[in-house]
């Protein structure tokens, strides 16, 4: 331990500056226009990989942005750990709210912060978080505490629903063949309660398009005569909650595990603070779906929430326009046991059908994904438990995830191992906003934690 924390101290500038540099690359998956910036991206991490210590490290070429595979082996009568990352990043709109620009890293103090955060899209989700994996290797290698087989996969479409990654585990089961997955692409508590990720909701993401008049009409001329397809729109995604919150789609509910009042319970028993919580976000209130908390809501209940709606005229100064088209981009957060294809499908049969007369509705499904729950009695789980009090003092709260990461159920069905997720950063860090960040004290804990979870794996593995 004593060896870890002299190598992270030493060596703590170099990390940082070499985060710095990898987060000046606009790797925006989403956008065709930084193709190249996201493949530039794939060869700086093959470069890190082979500068940290892999014996082995290449660039796959998939169906679309490629995956970078690399492995350092020590000997087969040891287990093997492999670490899923990725290297792009959400788009970093709305500029204007940025403090700084989304590709010029800065570091600044926070109250949260205090040792300084690293400002930059992708700080936190995933680049940092990846590259503290990076890092924790070439620690291993220098200071000869490799206690076992590591490999790592690393994609460049995370933010995009990995398509390109499913196509490729699926055709290198044996490539990648591995004892347990190790991620950190989620947080924790806080600086001084660590926790540990054990469920994901999943994901369906769908885009909408209704459309009425085959043109845009003059408002007064057509007003109040022909449906408006805005106002429809609104309308329509007005219905899909009910008074309670509760989600309206016929069947959406069907397969929603109900958890019992014991592990609701258990879960209460984090540290969480509403006030601290409205405080932060700035709002007098919360809100969200009848009898349940705001941990609860945001973890272990389904959501369906609108990402953007857009028609008509958005520019400067008046224009009486009647809009042809309007569309909006909706999520739903899942939990286990639902479908993510199954209520892609619910919802657009239940969309079309509540369209009135005057309107048509389009219904395009974009992405999705399974939650996951991983069991808190397996080796793996009890390795990252020892390894975060280790370094934080305090014994890591098992706790389900709002968030989803759809390839971890993937993961489980195409290579039989379970996911460990080592979560570093904080729900405070705006991560898919403007002002993204990471905090250096979290930065480094994690290269400071992830050697240790290597070695009670390796020792709980025997």
């Amino acid at each position: 331990m004593n060896t870890i924390k002299s190598y992270v101290e030493t060596h703590k500038n170099r990390f940082i500056d070499e985060l710095i540099e990898l987060l000046k690359i606009p790797s925006i998956s989403a956008d065709p226009a930084y193709t190249q910036d996201v493949i530039d991206t794939s060869a700086a991490i093959k470069a890190s990989l082979e500068k940290a210590g892999c014996d082995h490290v290449e660039i796959c070429e998939t169906p679309g942005y490629p995956i970078v595979y690399g492995h350092k082996h020590i000997s087969d009568d040891l287990p093997t750990v492999l670490v899923y990352g990725h290297y792009d990043v959400q788009p970093p709109d709305p500029l204007e709210l940025w403090e700084s620009g989304p590709f010029e890293p800065i570091i600044k103090k926070t109250d949260i912060h205090p040792e300084g955060a690293i400002f930059a899209r992708g700080a936190c989700d995933d680049k940092g978080q990846m590259y503290m994996h990076v890092k924790a290797l070439e620690l291993m290698n220098e200071t000869d505490q490799l206690p076992c087989n590591v490999k790592f996969m690393i994609e460049g479409e995370e933010e995009v629903g990995s398509e390109s990654l499913a196509w490729f585990v699926e055709r290198n089961q044996e490539k990648l063949a591995n004892d347990v997955i190790l991620i950190s692409d989620t947080g924790m508590i806080s600086n001084t309660q660590p926790s540990i990720t054990t469920g994901l909701r999943g994901l369906s993401y769908v885009e909408v398009e209704v459309t009425g008049p085959n043109r845009d009409l003059h408002s007064g001329l057509y007003g109040g005569a022909v449906a408006n397809p805005i106002n429809i729109l609104s309308k329509m995604i007005a219905s899909l909650h009910d008074e309670n919150n509760h989600i309206t789609i016929p069947g959406f509910y069907d397969k929603v595990e109900e958890l019992s009042a014991a592990e609701r319970a258990e879960m209460a028993k984090a540290p969480f603070s509403l006030e601290a919580y409205k405080n932060a976000l700035d709002i007098d209130a919360v809100y969200g779906e009848t009898g349940y908390t705001t941990n609860e809501r945001n973890s272990i209940r389904p959501t369906l929430d609108v990402n953007g709606i857009w028609g008509g005229y958005t520019g400067e100064g008046a224009k009486t326009v009647i809009a042809s088209k309007a569309y909006a981009k909706i999520s739903m957060r899942l939990v286990p046991n639902q479908e993510w294809k199954e209520i892609t499908e619910l919802f657009k049969t239940h969309f079309e059908n509540i369209a009135p007369a005057g309107v048509t509705v389009k219904v395009t499904p974009h992405h999705g994904g399974q939650g996951y729950v991983t069991p808190i009695d397996n080796i793996g789980y009890q390795a990252a438990s020892k390894a975060y009090e280790d370094t934080f003092g305090v014994p890591a709260i098992p706790q389900r995830s709002g968030g989803s990461i759809p390839i971890v159920s993937l993961f489980e069905k195409e290579l039989k191992s379970k996911t460990i997720l080592m979560g570093f950063g904080l729900n405070s860090d705006a991560i898919h906003s403007p002002n993204e960040h990471f905090g250096i004290f979290n930065y480094l804990k994690g290269i400071e934690t992830i050697p240790l979870f290597y070695k009670y794996f390796t020792e709980l593995s025997r």
